[in-house]
């Protein structure tokens, strides 16, 4: 469905992709996470074929998206700030939205319209950070297309209304099983529903992964300073702290029952870290 192939896009010298090169062919629900200014937004103008990559190739159902007609076709990509006419009204957004989506949903959309309490008659011009987010996520999903790519589709939204997306995210990829991309900062939220993850750092792809084994990544230790120095001797450490003869580490390992048993048999506690926070770690090069 997807696949990019060392990918490099930027402004002269100043490259904001470098290398980038992933392969996505199943349908699920796929999690682009990185720090800000990490690329996730030009990857998706890319995968849509709003920018042509300067080298390297990017491919939709086997073809390249720039200025390509058939295969754009099978992709709907939702802006973060979607650049609506100053004129328009939701409903206006939403007949365009059925005009360029051939699999297009009109009563999922009304449905969604109720979910999260937008009025088909208000201009988007007076529309708030989050009913913007609201409406942008209505014409994604409601698209049906093969492809549909979300940036940060959650922006300005309290934590009911993004409870309520993600249910209704899981509720139409499980009815019209399709590949949904979306970048994302709130991974802690998402992560439940989604079936991959990719991680964009230093311009390139750091991880691609199920979200299963990325649930297994990553340890806390804490105990005896002299015990765990010695345990951990040789392993990547992400995150430390001590407090006089006491240590507590962040590894970059996997959370499985060989490291339970050393923690146990060494009098050590062990616990699996949030994905957020090893993310985090992860992408500052470790310590």
């Amino acid at each position: 469905m997807i696949r990019a192939e060392n990918v490099t896009y930027g402004y002269g010298e100043d490259k904001v992709l470098d290398g980038v090169s992933f392969d996505e062919q199943e349908h699920g629900i796929t999690a682009i996470w990185g720090r800000n200014g990490a690329g996730k937004t030009t990857l998706m103008k890319l995968l849509a074929g709003h920018e042509k990559p300067n080298q390297g190739n990017v491919e939709i159902m086997g073809m390249a998206p720039y200025n390509r007609a058939e295969a754009v076709q099978h992709v709907c990509y939702m802006q973060e700030e979607h650049p609506f006419s100053s004129i328009w009204t939701i409903k206006d957004a939403l007949r365009f939205g059925s005009y360029y989506n051939a699999n297009w949903d009109d009563n999922l959309a009304k449905k969604l319209l109720k979910t999260f309490q937008l009025n088909e008659k208000k201009k988007i011009s007076k529309l708030s950070k989050g009913m913007k987010s609201a409406l942008q996520f209505i014409i994604g999903i409601s698209s049906r297309a093969e492809i549909t790519i979300l940036d940060e589709p959650t922006n300005g939204l309290d934590a009911s209304m993004r409870k309520k997306m993600y249910q209704a995210l899981r509720e139409s990829q499980e009815e019209y099983p399709r590949l949904i991309m979306l970048s994302t900062h709130h991974i802690e939220e998402i992560q439940p529903i989604s079936d991959a993850i990719i991680v964009i750092h230093d311009k390139k792809v750091l991880l691609h992964e199920s979200i299963d084994e990325m649930r297994e990544r990553g340890v806390w230790l804490a105990g005896s300073k002299a015990v765990i120095e010695k345990l951990v001797d040789g392993e990547k450490v992400l995150e430390k702290s001590e407090l006089g003869s006491r240590l507590k580490v962040m590894l970059d390992v996997p959370f499985n029952e060989a490291w339970k048993e050393a923690a146990s048999s060494n009098g050590l506690s062990i616990e699996k870290p949030k994905l957020q926070d090893y993310l985090l770690n992860k992408t500052e090069g470790g310590r």
